[in-house]
């Protein structure tokens, strides 16, 4: 969430193309400190120009010839952990912070809204397979230094026993202004999440694009869920996070835009109305980065297992590609009603792989998520095969049939307390696993 001085430089829009550098979304939920006016021009200046195809000062850089090349990053914010209590900790060692940034070459390692979390950001990417390594890479820094410094560390999207009172917020005049003014909204704010990067096209086919992609929304995010519990208690949803979020305003489901002037108008009618200084202070679960040439998938709860987000990147990227082919030749589906997709939304959250969503296809109304993500992976065939990605997207198959870490995690509470264990006790096995399954893979 760290605002980067950086972040509108034309050689960080190059590496979009060219993976040789960092890079971070600014102020993911509490905004940059740009002015209105800074934030126009540092808008329109990636705005009309196609991501392959990028000027830097007498230059013009061409750096892939697949016209339907894509580069991908991600962001995953973690929970600090104390390992005797299971409980996070409050206020963690300044010393793992300063140990994961002094070692995260390429890529990015911040402070988060509260103390109790850090965060990470990949460095661009050009293939699923370098992000994968990216993302070992990121994670394996930030648990050496936890681990170093006295704490283990947790991915997921809410802690299961962590009481939401008991947070300390990072220092800093954004983040108290933040918290002054979403009061009891952010006090429950003891959240964490994935957001994926993609980064193709011109401004255009990237709105256009984006406003398609709504519709696999709920999907993506059944395939994520991570956070069932809160304050010690079974929510009932696979996906409690969402909740929480939704107490925050520009959040949800985007309505539907169709170009770049159009998302431009209404930033600007935002900005005017001095509800928000810039772009990134839209919640989105899907949006247009505020300094990147890129689609930010922003609805996914964080991924415990690596894998896990490896394959939802693959899926959204041959997403994105399929959609740029179909967008050339003018064919682009209909984007499904707002409502709707927020009632799968819905779904999602509350029922994680086991949702049987609504879908205006079939003359019952609903679809199994079985069925959808074997009919989706086998429509995304040949857009994977073409990134290199095949592998990764039927992982998606597995997921849906062995569960998420959300039904990991209420199975070994369940289990845990038909074995007599306590509810504490249960609780703690739990973070257990998901401090174990965090490491799996790095």
């Amino acid at each position: 969430m760290e605002s980067r001085p950086w972040g509108r430089s034309m050689g960080t829009q190059r590496a979009w193309q060219s993976g040789r550098t960092s890079w971070a979304t600014p102020a993911a939920l509490c905004g940059s400190r740009g002015t209105h006016r800074r934030s126009r021009r540092a808008t329109r200046k990636h705005g009309g120009k196609p991501v392959n195809e990028i000027e830097t000062g007498a230059e013009t850089v061409y750096p892939d010839d697949d016209e339907f090349a894509i580069t991908l990053g991600i962001e995953e914010e973690f929970f600090l952990v104390d390992p005797r209590t299971r409980d996070l900790i409050a206020d963690p060692d300044v010393a793992i912070f300063e140990a994961s940034e002094k070692a995260s070459g390429a890529h990015k390692i911040v402070r988060e809204f509260l103390r109790t979390q850090i965060e990470s950001n990949t460095r661009v990417c050009s293939s699923v397979a370098t992000l994968r390594q990216a993302l070992r890479e990121t994670r394996g820094t930030i648990i050496e230094a936890a681990e170093q410094h006295g704490a283990a560390v947790l991915a997921a999207s809410t802690h299961p026993f962590a009481s939401q009172t008991e947070q300390m917020t990072t220092p800093k005049k954004r983040y108290d202004n933040f918290a002054s003014r979403f009061q009891e909204n952010v006090r429950q704010f003891v959240v964490g999440g994935m957001h994926v990067h993609a980064g193709f096209g011109d401004a255009d086919s990237r709105i256009r694009i984006m406003t398609v992609l709504r519709n696999y929304l709920p999907l993506l995010h059944a395939l994520s869920t991570s956070s069932p519990f809160s304050q010690g208690r079974l929510t009932g949803f696979k996906s409690w996070r969402l909740t929480l979020m939704g107490g925050l305003p520009r959040t949800g489901i985007p309505g539907p835009l169709h170009s770049w002037d159009e998302y431009e108008d209404l930033l600007g009618e935002y900005q005017r109305m001095k509800f928000i200084e810039d772009g990134s202070e839209l919640w989105w679960d899907i949006r247009p980065s505020h300094a990147f040439p890129t689609v930010e998938l922003r609805i996914c709860d964080i991924c415990t297992r690596v894998e896990d987000a490896v394959c939802i990147a693959a899926l959204y990227a041959s997403l994105v590609r399929m959609l740029m082919r179909l967008d050339k030749e003018g064919r682009l589906p209909l984007e499904d009603h707002t409502d709707i997709i927020a009632e799968n939304r819905w779904v999602a959250q509350r029922y994680g792989v086991l949702a049987n969503f609504g879908d205006s296809r079939r003359l019952s109304g609903r679809t199994d998520i079985d069925d959808l993500v074997t009919e989706l992976v086998e429509d995304l065939a040949d857009d994977a095969r073409a990134l290199g990605c095949e592998v990764e997207i039927r992982r998606a198959l597995d997921i849906v049939r062995a569960g998420t870490s959300a039904d990991r995690q209420v199975d070994l509470f369940r289990l845990r307390r038909v074995e007599g264990d306590s509810d504490a006790e249960a609780l703690r096995k739990v973070v257990d696993q998901g401090i174990a399954d965090t490491r799996e893979g790095v």
